[in-house]
């Protein structure tokens, strides 16, 4: 079983690598926009128009040296990976069901905490921090509205972030992803009810038509645009404005599993249509029409050309590795990098090109060692709040039933822990505090754990 595991999580390196550059061009691109002032964003007055505001702006900063400047281009354009993330989350969350039926409520459980805790983590720690930071360096620090909103987020929240970007820009997005968590299952039904090309087709009519009704009815913009319009990038942050990129997502990864998909494509053929198709995209960029078509052809042709030159480089299993082990902590690193740009620009670059240019690393590096950091930590902060939870609802219990214990843990049985399946009990510890309770050694095949019998449940109560 383990070395099923590991062959597969070598033959999907490839997804792990698209996740690594669409992070880290997010935080080139946040990067770049926050030191320039937002020189640049695309505008709708037409591609040759939007070329010209390069040129100029490029050529207005030659502080930054002619291959920097160069190197720099591409990077205004980092935002497209956010659409890139919406589909392969489609693809990735077909993928985590493994072939088995879909259970709505342990599915939610487990998929809404992958989403929440880090989050959680993430924020609890970062406003003691920040505040220690404002004291120190008398710099900016969100007020306690929006601090209260952050560390009881989703409770209290604005859909399209803004109770969250005064924390960090880039945390509205949260939103989203839980958006299409919450959808998935619904989503996942129609596909086996309608069929896959009925449930594109209907995604891909949706979302043209409330895009078409964002732009010219609600008078919105892109979420990647600066216009002034009276709705601002509101309707954008929607989930409807990306229904069929998710939507296409999970198309090709019922697909792949069964064998038959542009996954399986050869590069030649990848490139051959996604090339044209992200050309066609990136242009619909800069025109009103074409805000209607952008975001869905973009994150197509994008994800096709990322994911051919991933996978070439997945073929060196040291770089495969690579991608496995700092593709898991992507997520924290989205989290986190918008923090880690706005205290690095404004407390050490501070609009000095050398300073810049030497922190573009420290940023993508130093970033990664605090994901890893968090996603060390995660488990510690769950397991703290969670039996905080249990010990307050034992202690207020009224109802004996709830002091028993309502199953028996033995050696051998095949237990779930923490909403993953696939954990085997090795020894059962009766231990006492105030009542009788069970400490339990449990092993994945690759890891072993001491954990309290609270943390388990019956193997057949969850999907994984």
């Amino acid at each position: 079983m383990v070395t099923q595991r590991v062959d597969r999580s070598q033959r999907l390196a490839w997804l792990e690598g698209i996740r690594i550059v669409a992070v880290v061009a997010l935080l080139l691109y946040q990067a770049q926009l926050r030191y320039t002032g937002y020189a640049y964003t695309p505008q709708p007055t037409g591609f040759a128009n939007n070329l010209n505001q390069l040129v100029i702006i490029t050529g207005n900063l030659p502080e930054l040296g002619g291959l920097t400047r160069i190197l720099g281009l591409p990077v205004w354009f980092g935002f497209q990976f956010i659409d890139v993330f919406v589909l392969i989350s489609g693809f990735s969350l077909v993928l985590s069901l493994r072939g088995e039926p879909l259970q709505p409520m342990p599915f939610l459980r487990h998929r809404l905490g992958r989403v929440l805790w880090p989050f959680w983590t993430v924020a609890w720690l970062s406003y003691p921090t920040l505040w220690a930071i404002s004291v120190a360096t008398k710099t900016y620090l969100p007020n306690p509205w929006f601090i209260f909103a952050g560390v009881s987020f989703p409770l209290l929240h604005s859909y399209n972030g803004q109770l969250l970007m005064s924390t960090s820009g880039p945390w509205w997005l949260v939103s989203l992803i839980i958006s299409f968590v919450l959808l998935f299952p619904w989503l996942w039904y129609l596909l086996h009810r309608w069929g896959a090309s009925n449930l594109l087709t209907v995604s891909i009519l949706v979302t043209l038509l409330y895009r078409s009704l964002a732009i010219f009815v609600l008078e919105g913009h892109p979420t990647y645009v600066l216009w002034d319009s009276p709705a601002g990038w509101q309707p954008f942050a929607l989930f409807l404005s990306k229904l069929s990129t998710f939507v296409v997502g999970m198309v090709v990864g019922q697909a792949f599993l069964r064998g038959s998909s542009p996954v399986h494509w050869s590069p030649q053929k990848a490139l051959l249509v996604g090339v044209p198709i992200y050309v066609l995209g990136f242009v619909c960029q800069f025109y009103y029409v074409g805000w209607i078509f952008a975001d869905l052809l973009v994150p197509l042709g994008l994800t096709l050309c990322c994911m051919t030159v991933s996978r070439w480089l997945a073929r060196w299993e040291w770089l495969a590795l690579g991608m496995i082990a700092i593709g898991a902590h992507t997520y924290s690193y989205f989290l986190l990098h918008g923090l880690v740009v706005d205290r690095m620009l404004q407390l050490i670059v501070q609009g000095q090109p050398v300073r810049y240019a030497l922190a573009l690393p420290v940023m993508v590096v130093g970033t990664l060692v605090l994901a890893m950091i968090v996603d060390s930590v995660t488990p510690l902060i769950r397991g703290i709040v969670t039996g905080i939870l249990r010990d307050v609802d034992y202690v207020l219990s009224t109802s004996p039933a709830l002091h028993r214990r309502v199953w028996d843990l033995r050696v051998g049985d095949e237990v779930v822990y923490q909403g993953e399946a696939g954990w085997t009990v090795l020894k059962v510890e009766k231990l006492w505090d105030e009542q009788e309770f069970l400490l339990c050694q449990v092993s994945d095949g690759q890891r072993s754990l001491w954990v309290n019998e609270d943390d388990l449940e019956p193997s057949g109560q969850f999907l994984r």
